[in-house]
């Protein structure tokens, strides 16, 4: 399904026709890389307090408000309700509107699927390049190998699969859906359709006060700078508007660029994979998160997936002047039937079947616990070590795979002088190669620390 786009030129007149109050501000492009944002038409002094955007409450999208659009719009709600409880989500129910409104401006002229709102027009305004890179294509994607994008955007990839094929399964017997998507003659719905709307909202959804994940039109031009050159903030005021207010403090002269934060605290990998960037001011990669599997020749390794809740991994960040790390599926990882763990499969009152986890014959609801059990045995320095040495390999495998790109993707580092998304990628990999390296030190260290607490005879258990 294609679609048609407008030029931020437009957008002010769009703004007049909807009731957005802009106070000296407007929206054009920045001559860079970011595309569009807001820039300041006039000088405020630092004691402004006024408001310098004023969004009505009903253009704002939530899940709370698109189930009263719901309501006045027959077919927006017959697709809320056959999707069943993904639309009862904030982002399943502003995915499906966008969606809609796409659809309505593909079908100018023919029949019309949905009730044209502000939204219909708005989402022209959305820039076409496809900068997320759930958007790239096979070349981009393979600029990520080695990186812990690579893994995020796999996952993501199957993620959004499975939510079209539910949306498509949920909406295929409805007849108009039937002739405006599936079974068009002309271009109907497909896949990069449902993955353009989810980066429309990963890449401009805000986290608004008092209303929870949503998106709000012209505040979401604005462009993200972190720490001190964060200029406005997002708020909503006593009657409901979703305002931007310039910070106290801050002075802005004509043509300065009005910021706000996507995430001061958000790593370089989050950055590029919800909002396809990487910031100029990042020289950490901050934090990254590694998958981390169950040896194969572990006898416990399918229990061990399978009862796992915590996320199958590690993640590292940084925290003073060393890289801190995080795991529970570590401990599970790195003890075994010998040390005291066990698993049973009971039979439930209903006749189901469950695994059931234990430490020394102790049940234990969840893997989490399992750190603070092990602390209380005799042989605590053991198993850290094990963790440690299991986390210092998961951070070795993962640095020879950066590695092992240089040398396979030559082209790559002649096509990051600048050109998108390889300019990206290329930071990602020196950020996280930077961390990791860090990371590998850290570890070792503290293999060297506790190898010292250790006895010949215990570190004997360990072989």
């Amino acid at each position: 399904m294609r679609r048609e786009y407008l030029s931020s030129d437009y957008l002010e007149k769009w703004a007049d026709l909807n009731n957005v109050q802009r106070h000296g501000v407007n929206v054009h492009n920045t001559d860079d890389d970011k595309g569009d944002g807001i820039f300041a038409g006039r000088s405020y002094p630092s004691s402004s307090a006024k408001p310098i955007v004023i969004v009505p409450p009903h253009l704002v999208l939530s899940l709370e408000t698109l189930w009263i659009y719901a309501k006045s719009d027959r077919r927006l709600e017959e697709i809320f309700e056959a999707v069943g409880d993904y639309s009862r989500t904030a982002r399943g129910a502003i995915l499906i509107f966008l969606l809609l409104q796409i659809t309505q401006d593909a079908s100018a002229g023919s029949d019309r699927v949905t009730v044209s709102n502000p939204w219909t027009e708005y989402v022209r305004f959305m820039p076409p390049e496809g900068r997320l890179p759930t958007l790239w294509d096979e070349d981009a994607r393979a600029s990520a190998v080695g990186t812990s994008l690579q893994a995020a955007l796999n996952s993501k990839l199957k993620s959004l699969e499975r939510e079209f094929a539910h949306f498509r399964n949920s909406t295929a017997s409805i007849a108009w859906c039937q002739t405006c998507w599936w079974n068009a003659r002309e271009e109907g719905l497909c896949f990069r359709n449902w993955k353009e709307v989810d980066s429309m909202y990963r890449s401009r959804a805000l986290d608004l006060p008092g209303t929870g994940h949503a998106m709000v039109p012209y505040i979401d031009m604005a462009n993200h700078a972190s720490g001190d050159d964060t200029v406005a903030l997002y708020e909503t005021d006593a009657d409901g508007n979703a305002v931007l207010v310039i910070r106290e403090g801050k002075i802005l002269k004509t043509d300065d660029e009005v910021t706000i934060t996507y995430g001061d605290d958000k790593g370089a990998c989050e950055m590029l994979f919800s909002y396809g960037f990487i910031a100029n001011s990042m020289t950490s990669a901050r934090e990254l998160f590694l998958n981390l599997d169950v040896p194969d020749d572990d006898p416990l390794k399918l229990a061990k997936n399978s009862i796992a809740r915590s996320p199958p991994g590690l993640k590292l960040f940084e925290s003073g002047g060393s890289v801190d790390w995080e795991s529970d599926f570590v401990w599970l990882v790195c003890i075994n039937e010998e040390d005291g763990l066990d698993f049973r499969l009971l039979q439930t009152v209903d006749g189901e079947r469950e695994l059931k986890m234990s430490w020394k014959g102790e049940e234990i609801s969840l893997e989490s616990n399992l750190q603070t059990l092990l602390k209380e045995e005799q042989l605590w320095d053991v198993f850290h070590l094990r963790a440690i040495v299991t986390l210092q390999s998961r951070v070795e495998q993962q640095l020879l795979a950066l590695e092992k790109v240089k040398a396979s993707i030559p082209s790559m580092y002649e096509l990051a002088e600048g050109e998108y998304p390889y300019c990206q990628t290329m930071k990602l990999r020196q950020l996280e190669e930077k961390l990791m390296s860090q990371a590998y030190e850290d570890f070792e260290n503290k293999v060297t620390d506790l190898n010292q607490l250790l006895d010949p005879g215990t570190i004997l258990m360990l072989t």
